[in-house]
C-alpha cells in the first residue's frame, strides 16, 4: 500500500511526516517569544485566528541551530494523544507549527520501500523514527510524529497558548 507524506529538510538530511497530520505550510514569520517555556519552545504564531505554539526540530533533535532563510518554513502539524490518568483516558489533539530548513513536496512511497531504522548512526533518538523511505535514489528519514512529542510535552505544549 503507498502512503503520502510531506517531506522537508533539516540540516542537510531529508525527513518526511504523513501528509495526514498536515494541516498546512507557511512561510516563516517569527514567533511571538514568551517566557519560562521548554528550551524547543520558540514562541506563538497566529494562523487562522488562532495561536499556535511553534516547536523548532532543531532544537528538538539537538542539531545545531540556523538563522531562517527564504526557504524556512513552519509546518503546521496535529498530534493526538491519550493516556490514562488514575482509570480515566485522557485524549488530547493539538495543532502546532514546526520550523524546517525547508519543505520539498508531498511524495507518495509504498510500504515496500519503507525499512526499519538502523539501530545506530542516527542523528535522533532511534523511536522516533517510523521507518527510512526511499525515492528516487534518495534516502527520507520518516518521522512518527505521535512519538517525537511525549504526553506531557503535548499538554505543555497546549498550555502555551
Amino acid at each position: 500500500m503507498a502512503r503520502q507524506f510531506l517531506s522537508f529538510y533539516l540540516q542537510d538530511a531529508l525527513y518526511a511526516v504523513d501528509v495526514s497530520q498536515v494541516q498546512e505550510i507557511l512561510e516563516y514569520s517569527a514567533p511571538v517569544r514568551l517566557p519560562c517555556t521548554i528550551e524547543y519552545v520558540e514562541g506563538l504564531i497566529s494562523s487562522r485566528g488562532e495561536g499556535i505554539s511553534v516547536v523548532n526540530l532543531r532544537t528538538k533533535f539537538n542539531m545545531s541551530s540556523v538563522e531562517p532563510t527564504k526557504d524556512t518554513r513552519i509546518i503546521i502539524l496535529e498530534i493526538a494523544k491519550s493516556e490514562t490518568i488514575n482509570e480515566e483516558t485522557v485524549q488530547s489533539i493539538i495543532a502546532f507549527g514546526a520550523i524546517v530548513d525547508g519543505v520539498e513536496e508531498v511524495i507518495e512511497i509504498d510500504d515496500c520501500n519503507i525499512e526499519d531504522a538502523p539501530k545506530f548512526g542516527n542523528t535522533i533518538p532511534g523511536e522516533y523514527i517510523r521507518g527510512i523511505g526511499k525515492k528516487d535514489d534518495k534516502f527520507i528519514i520518516i518521522l512518527d510524529m505521535d512519538k517525537v512529542f511525549s504526553f506531557e510535552e503535548i499538554i505543555a505544549l497546549k498550555g502555551v497558548r
